[in-house]
């Protein structure tokens, strides 16, 4: 049992010289589609030829908190029914949910896209069916609701994934190998191990669209700002290609920190809302699966401070972090946290590093693992999580390199950085 509280009785004491802040804005690509409803029009326009009148059709609903999906969702729905079909929501999310039906429809529902927002039937269930075998005799599943409907249609944010490395990462080819593929699909995926995703994808989603109905793969980019960039409806039979080619077009519109090197990362709130691996790993350049492929800055420490509420106690990704907090610690929910990372292969991913008291004591023990760091020449950078990036706390050690980058400018003067009576850094805002 973890105690409550840990001191560090070191003769000197364990407080350091702190750094002034700055604050930072960083820009990113904004090209945004402003008319979702209009888009998604153009789109179901490429496929007037088929007759769904009658039509039952499963739509896709992952687990990720895609801020442009309900809106995407919501149109997709409505141009279903306006062609005469009967569209109902399909949780696809492998494992996620606690690997329950329940749990998986909850998260639809507070995602905003249950059945009484939409208007039409949620049907969650962990049953599948299997349809195929592939390489090294890996079972191919789908949902049994989805399998019985008269067509399926996949949906999910194309981006790169934090895990691994592939032709295919997060996007259409991983909605149907794993999303569709419910718990028992996720765990087959997943006994290979993600190092062989990048191989196995393309194979299963062709398995898998060869023995169902997909009527269409609905694609979402986001830009830098998790606005809507582009959507896209793709025919089954390029979904695996095309969802290559979407792959390299989101890999230039994700969100980074404009900075090579730092001593300190502070990540104020990590969680599965946030990033399939808490933290996405194409921002600090960490991953739960260790792997050495992820660009991203070098850091020395990283401090992660809290776990946001959405992600309802899944700790996954503290792991790669240095140093965490008894607060985090706190919300974990350790069955649902292990579940994940059990079933992704991954049990480092919700390990634990060492436990601070608070903010204060976390940053302390950060900044001593930095050696010659000092409060003049310390390069530390706070971020609330690493999808909200534009606007970050830059230490002034590092205010030379922002100036240089025409992607970041200071927007305030240096100031102090203040913790309240608990050891709790002050607001990001």
């Amino acid at each position: 049992m973890l105690p409550a509280s840990i001191p560090i009785p070191l003769p000197e004491g364990l407080a350091v010289p702190l750094p002034k802040f700055v604050r930072v804005r960083q820009t990113f690509d904004g090209s945004e589609v402003t008319d979702v409803a209009g888009a998604v029009a153009a789109e179901f326009a490429k496929f007037s030829h088929i007759d769904l009148r009658d039509k039952r059709v499963a739509v896709t609903v992952g687990s990720r908190g895609i801020r442009s999906q309900k809106p995407v969702v919501v149109a997709v729905v409505e141009g279903l029914k306006a062609a005469g079909a009967k569209p109902f929501i399909v949780p696809a999310m492998g494992s996620h949910g606690g690997g329950t039906a329940e749990g998986q429809q909850k998260i639809v529902e507070e995602y905003g896209m249950g059945g009484d927002e939409l208007g039409v039937p949620l049907l969650s269930s962990m049953e599948v069916v299997e349809l195929a075998r592939v390489a090294d005799d890996l079972a191919v599943y789908c949902d049994k609701n989805a399998y019985e409907a008269d067509y399926i249609v996949p949906l999910n944010r194309v981006k790169p994934h934090t895990s691994f490395r592939g032709k295919n990462e997060s996007g259409l080819a991983k909605m149907i190998a794993i999303g569709l593929g419910k718990h028992t699909g996720a765990v087959e995926m997943h006994r290979r191990g993600m190092e062989r995703f990048g191989e196995l994808l393309p194979i299963v989603t062709e398995a898998f669209i060869e023995k169902t109905n997909v009527l269409f793969g609905v694609a979402i980019i986001e830009n830098g700002y998790e606005k809507l960039k582009h959507v896209e409806f793709v025919a089954p039979e390029n979904i695996v290609v095309r969802d290559q080619e979407l792959l390299e077009i989101a890999k230039a519109s994700i969100p980074r920190i404009h900075l090579s090197e730092m001593d300190v990362l502070i990540v104020d709130q990590i969680g599965k809302d946030i990033s399939g691996a808490g933290m996405d790993p194409n921002v600090t350049g960490r991953n739960n699966c260790r792997m050495n492929d992820f660009d991203g800055p070098e850091i020395r420490q990283i401090v992660v401070s809290d776990l946001t509420d959405n992600t309802k106690g899944n700790g996954t990704g503290v792991g790669v972090a240095n140093v965490t907090t008894q607060r985090l610690v706190g919300k974990m929910n350790w069955s649902k946290s292990y579940v994940n990372v059990v079933t992704a292969g991954v049990p480092q991913g919700a390990g634990l590093p060492l436990v601070a008291n608070n903010d204060e004591e976390a940053l302390y023990i950060a900044m001593r693992g930095c050696p010659m760091i000092s409060a003049e020449n310390g390069r530390i950078v706070r971020i609330e999580n690493t999808l909200d990036l534009s606007e970050i706390w830059v230490s002034t050690g590092l205010i030379e390199q922002v100036n240089a980058n025409p992607d970041m400018e200071v927007i305030s003067e240096p100031f102090e950085v203040t913790f309240d009576a608990d050891g709790a850094m002050a607001a990001f805002h």
